[in-house]
């Protein structure tokens, strides 16, 4: 029968595959759970740099260590080593070469963009959040994460495609933001056939194959619901914030809380939500007429132990044929300056 001592045992002699040193050395085994009616063992690790090809090598050495220790079924959950762990062994890791956007001591913040639905307009939330921050003076980079339904390029009147340089592609940039989205390597608008691996690599890839610079923000328009890129997105960013958007309606928001509890069960902080097309203002009357119904975006709130970030009505952009970008609101636009608001409070909630 296999015990947490021998897990422990175990575990302690594998070697982390970025610091090079033992799991044990690095206190990197943070829990374990054996249930014995079942022989499962349930583990966290801690590792340097999580969502790459090293952590599955090295979760598939653990299950097969395991395993061979009289485990029937392992399940493993990682997440990065504190900040003062790795910065004992920063200067070894420049050396190897392992900086980047998902390396530890990386100054880029994660900021995922979810909903429980589709229809709700969190891609125009994501783009407008995006400008928003870059118009507020932050460097801002945006991931098109939605791979079946990628609408970014065509919201923000993105037509060129990325060049390639020094073996990496450089993101488009537009209106002071960096984009990459799955739109530019599609021929034709042709539809996306793909399984949860090949999702989960095409993600890493926008991750680890893309000069992204030197960003203070990265957004991640995700799609809707809980499915396998939201997961990916869950692994590969353990320290990832995110906004939640909704519409005002009572179903919208019950989705959405779906969404949020996906984050909060695996550690993400959500930063609030925006509730989306909460009413529409008349342009003759100044009355506010709430087509969607009130109160999803409190309910959700609520329920989530989280604020309301913004409320945005109904509306469209000024068309501008020269600088065409259909999706994305002028700066002094009513609603731009909402969004100017949200990023502003968002700005300040990171920085406290």
């Amino acid at each position: 029968m296999i015990t947490e001592a021998i897990v422990r045992e175990v575990l302690s002699g594998l070697q982390e595959p970025f610091l090079h040193k033992s799991l044990g050395e690095l206190n990197a085994i943070e829990e374990i759970k054996v249930k014995e009616e079942k022989n499962h063992v349930s583990v966290k690790v801690l590792i340097a740099k999580t969502g790459t090809a090293e952590q599955l090598q090295l979760q598939t050495e653990i299950v097969n260590a395991l395993k061979n220790q009289g485990a029937s079924t392992v399940g493993i959950r990682f997440s990065q080593l504190p900040e003062e762990e790795l910065a004992k062994h920063r200067a070894s890791m420049e050396d190897a070469g392992d900086l980047g956007l998902l390396a530890p001591g990386s100054k880029t913040t994660f900021i995922a963009i979810a909903s429980g639905k589709g229809g709700v307009g969190k891609s125009t939330v994501s783009v407008n959040l995006a400008v928003s921050l870059a118009r507020l003076g932050k460097k801002v980079g945006l991931i098109d994460a939605d791979i079946y339904g990628f609408s970014v390029p065509d919201m923000m009147g993105i037509t060129e495609r990325p060049l390639i340089k020094d073996e990496k592609i450089l993101p488009v940039e537009r209106f002071g933001v960096k984009v990459i989205s799955m739109g530019f390597f599609v021929e034709d608008n042709a539809p996306i056939i793909w399984r949860g691996p090949m999702l989960g690599k095409m993600l890493n890839s926008f991750f680890e194959e893309v000069n992204w610079g030197e960003l203070d923000y990265l957004l991640l328009d995700l799609p809707p619901g809980t499915g396998d890129v939201a997961l990916d997105v869950h692994s590969m960013l353990p320290s990832c914030k995110e906004i939640i958007v909704t519409t005002p309606h009572p179903t919208a928001a019950f989705v959405a809380a779906r969404a949020g509890a996906m984050a909060l069960r695996t550690e993400h902080e959500i930063l609030g939500v925006i509730e989306n097309m909460a009413y529409f203002e008349s342009k003759a009357s100044g009355e506010r007429e709430y087509i969607f119904g009130k109160g999803g975006g409190e309910k959700l709130a609520e329920a989530l132990n989280t604020e309301i970030l913004g409320q945005l009505p109904l509306g469209q952009p000024d068309m501008d044929e020269t600088d065409f970008a259909p999706s994305v609101y002028q700066e002094d636009h009513k609603i731009g300056t909402v969004y100017l608001q949200i990023a502003d409070k968002v700005i300040n909630k990171l920085n406290n």
